[in-house]
């Protein structure tokens, strides 16, 4: 038991070690910034998104959809 736990206590200090560190990086003032998005902030992400996939999609069966028509043409 008492051998689990000085595992469980090395983990976790060097876990801690490893995230004093963490932002003094290069990325440590984007981390810093970084906030959990606000409802209304995820729901336009969502929109825009969704539209987007829908866009390429469209854009995808109109090429296949014109390569299947235009050959019978010629």
């Amino acid at each position: 038991m008492a051998e689990e736990e000085s595992t469980v206590f090395e983990l976790q200090d060097e876990f801690e070690s490893k995230a004093k560190g963490f932002g003094k990086g290069k990325y440590g003032r984007i981390l810093k910034m970084a906030h959990t998005p606000s409802r209304d902030e995820y729901t336009k992400t969502l929109y825009i998104t969704g539209l987007g996939i829908i866009l390429i999609g469209a854009v995808g069966f109109a090429i296949w959809w014109l390569m299947d028509v235009l050959p019978t043409y010629f």
